[in-house]
């Protein structure tokens, strides 16, 4: 397996858990919290799509389908356009309205397409090289695409879980 299949494959995986933890949800559900602290499906998947379209899009070199495909208008949220959600309180969790599950999914589509395009190009070469100095040691785009990866699915799973939640009340 050539390393591109194997990030498209994992990308693909995130995809289809935030599916079936999105499709069919009312608005109610995509905002509904377990507690006040608890973070919401919207919010996860919001978070999770917006960290891996600015990622992706910075590693790729190419705008955010956040402001190319004008997503952040159409998603109209009280904070500043470039907002991932990394650090949001609780108040800003509960800002996240999402107008409905074929937004929020249609965002995530987008970005997964996007994404796929990106890695599909990608050999082992290209993923050592160095995309963020900020950190000692520096940054792969082979470690930053596995990051995303990993926080992609830990939120999708507890947005999962969230909703099995809300199944079971």
């Amino acid at each position: 397996m050539k390393s591109a299949d194997l990030l498209t494959d994992a990308f693909t995986r995130v995809r289809e858990t935030v599916h079936s933890a999105v499709e069919g949800l009312s608005r109610a559900d995509l905002h509904a919290r377990l507690d006040d602290g608890a973070n919401s499906i919207g919010w996860l998947v919001w978070h999770l799509t917006r960290i891996q379209d600015d990622h992706v899009s910075d590693a790729s070199g190419v705008e955010q389908v956040w402001f190319s495909e004008g997503w952040a208008a159409r998603f109209d949220l009280p904070f500043p356009k470039d907002a991932t959600g990394y650090g949001h309180s609780s108040a800003d969790v509960a800002a996240v309205r999402v107008g409905s599950a074929e937004l929020l999914l249609g965002y995530h589509d987008a970005v997964h397409e996007r994404t796929l395009s990106f890695v599909r190009g990608l050999d082992n070469k290209a993923l050592d090289r160095i995309v963020d100095e900020a950190w000692s040691p520096p940054v792969t785009l082979g470690v930053r695409l596995i990051s995303v990866i990993s926080d992609d699915l830990q939120h999708a799973g507890q947005a999962a879980f969230v909703r099995g939640a809300l199944e079971r009340r």
